[in-house]
């Protein structure tokens, strides 16, 4: 009991409160997005570019939404961009319920990706603002955890209820959310110090000033550069691998369900020792590695020819996964100036690009030649982040170098 009041006790309230509700959003949000365009098939008479459009305006919005809801977070402070967020989510899934023209769903998804893209950024900055640096790895570990919690459990939920009463998977998603932006403003009345709002007020930068330190940064734009690569890469998991299982096997879909149950699992249960027996290296060497496993699972994936090299496949790339993505956050953090850092979290969303081209470009590969010659394409791709990972390392360091000289 003591071992566990000393775990908690390592991070804020709010920090935990974050977490709890990373879980229920997250899962709350799974159980409706990912059968959004089946539930616009079967209740209007839509084309499959429409609906395309409707699902896509989410994750669109979200590209420069994030640099957007950052940088508002460090001028107006965390709080006021994070509780209207998570407001108009809740809006926008009440909206869904009584929707009924293709107009208000694109309207009401790209708010849903606006809104979420303002929170991310601002969510991450304010656990980064309430932890002690040595700590932070671990945070970020526990909010990757949090996220696929809530991934694994909540499409379950959402197929029996795309089934029998979708409008009460939007309801519940709405309310889920409601409730957590109730239950933070009252955290947030309460227990955070005002010095936690972050530096904002001692240094009042312009949305102009931070865009310019931004496109100067060139390790933050190396970074940004080489985990658009590694999300290319990990986006043909849920677009162009289901097709390429489906083609070769006859039990492609089984197969396939099996592998994200298995990704799934291995991230819930071994993200925290990992990311603990990570926290021995040097975050170069971790994303390093990471990448190597993205891009080795894929290349496995490129000669899969039945369960066992699936299955293997799926090992490697949640591997690298486990490794990157918590790292990707806390490189971030590192270089972000105290005063910009949710500016700089915000600017990490343009990685989502990798989300939007990968799926089209592994789509256009497989289009014109076979899974095996579009996965080691993509595999050459996701490597090739490596490249720029160690550049931005580089300079980073050497800028860390001047600074301390200057000192």
């Amino acid at each position: 009991m003591v071992k566990v009041k000393n775990y908690i006790g390592q991070f804020h309230p709010i920090v935990w409160v974050l977490l709890i509700g990373t879980v229920l959003s997250r899962g709350s949000a799974f159980m409706t997005l990912p059968f959004l365009s089946i539930y616009l098939s079967r209740t209007m008479d839509l084309s499959p570019i429409i609906i395309g459009l409707t699902v896509g305006m989410s994750p669109l919005m979200g590209t420069v939404g994030g640099f957007i809801g950052g940088h508002l977070s460090d001028r107006f402070g965390r709080k006021p961009v994070m509780l209207i967020s998570l407001f108009a989510v809740a809006f926008v899934y009440y909206g869904f319920t009584i929707a009924t023209g293709q107009g208000w769903f694109i309207l009401l998804n790209a708010i849903n990706g606006l809104s979420n893209s303002f929170f991310e950024p601002t969510s991450q900055a304010l656990m980064a603002d309430l932890t002690d640096k040595e700590r932070r790895m671990k945070v970020y570990s526990l909010r990757y955890t949090a996220m696929n919690i809530g991934a694994s459990v909540g499409p379950l939920i959402g197929a029996y209820l795309a089934t029998t009463s979708a409008k009460l998977s939007f309801a519940i998603t709405g309310t889920t959310y409601l409730l957590y932006a109730i239950v933070l403003v009252y955290f947030l009345n309460k227990l955070v110090i005002q010095n936690h709002q972050g530096q904002h007020v001692k240094k009042n930068v312009s949305f102009g000033d931070a865009f310019r330190i931004i496109r100067t940064d060139k390790a933050l734009r190396y970074l940004i550069i080489g985990i658009t690569l590694i999300n290319m890469g990990y986006a043909q998991i849920d677009s162009n691998l289901p097709q390429v299982l489906e083609g070769k096997f006859e039990n492609g879909v089984l197969i396939f369900s099996s592998l994200l149950s298995i990704n799934a699992i291995m991230v819930v249960f071994l993200q925290m020792p990992i990311s603990h027996l990570a926290e021995k290296f040097r975050l170069m060497q971790v994303m390093f590695v990471g990448s190597f496993f993205i891009g080795a699972g894929l290349i496995g994936f490129s000669f899969v020819n039945g369960w066992v090299t699936a299955i293997l496949a799926m090992v490697l790339v949640t591997l690298g996964e486990i490794l990157i993505f918590p790292s990707n956050s806390l490189m971030i953090d590192q270089l972000a100036p105290e005063h910009l850092r949710g500016t700089y979290f915000g600017a990490g969303q343009f990685r989502k690009i990798g989300n939007f081209l990968g799926p089209i470009f592994g789509g256009f590969l497989l289009s014109h030649f076979q899974g095996q010659i579009m996965f080691l394409a993509i595999a050459i791709i996701t490597l090739f982040s490596i490249v720029f990972f160690l550049r931005g390392n580089r300079l980073f360091l050497k800028m860390k170098s001047i600074d301390s000289k200057a000192i």
